[in-house]
């Protein structure tokens, strides 16, 4: 069991950039309950949480009625949006060789994401690496999303891997959070949606810059 090892990745703002698509996705919902039009900046702050925890920091005074309609209304318009080729999730620049190479290296692959199970089966799907990855989890397998280190221990145990021979790779403090509850050590990434300077102060053992510089971190 210890000699295994594993590498966790989140999804959005890690492997893939899918911003735009969020952003359009919360005005759609927002903008259907008559609630003011949200900036970029203020959704990119809660990418990584599960989605009804996201819909209510964004809408603070909302009962949770009101949330469900708006999680509703955000899925229903992500859904429609992949329906019609108009869902924008390109993988970053080096995604795919920096999976191969870690692959290479001997470890094992996993996700732990704020998308839904059956969203991420899509995205993984779509760009051909479902089957690269031993474990997948996502906020509605588990109890609570991140920063809570359900999805991480429920990772480790799916793949049969050890805390101590696993790492976090994500873009938000919620990632590097959730690693560090379940004593797991995070690497953090710079292309997403928190700073560098965030995700050291919250533990991060460094911050990436570029996929093509993860095996050595990893090393």
């Amino acid at each position: 069991m210890s000699e295994l090892k594993l590498v966790v990745f989140d999804c959005d703002g890690t492997l893939v950039d899918s911003q735009h698509a969020i952003f359009q996705c919360m005005s759609v919902a927002f903008t259907k309950y008559g609630l003011p039009d949200l900036g970029r900046d203020a959704v990119r702050r809660i990418v990584g949480l599960p989605l009804s925890d996201g819909v209510s920091v964004l809408a603070p005074e909302a009962n949770a009625e009101l949330v469900e309609c708006l999680r509703l209304a955000y899925s229903d318009e992500w859904q429609k949006m992949r329906a019609t080729d108009r869902l924008e999730e390109p993988l970053y620049p080096g995604t795919l060789e920096a999976i191969s190479a870690v692959e290479d290296a001997g470890w094992l692959l996993g996700v732990a994401t704020g998308k839904s199970y059956r969203g991420l089966v899509a995205t993984l799907t779509h760009f051909g690496i479902l089957d690269k990855f031993v474990t997948l989890q996502t906020s509605d397998k588990v109890m609570h999303g991140k920063p809570h280190p359900d999805m991480m221990i429920a990772a480790l145990n799916e793949a049969g891997v050890d805390k101590s021979n696993a790492v976090m790779i994500g873009d938000t403090t919620f990632d590097i959070d959730m690693a560090l509850n379940a004593g797991v050590r995070a690497i953090g990434v710079n292309w997403g949606y928190h700073d560098a300077s965030e995700l050291m102060a919250s533990g991060a053992q460094c911050v990436i810059n570029e996929f093509n510089e993860l095996h050595s971190a990893l090393s």
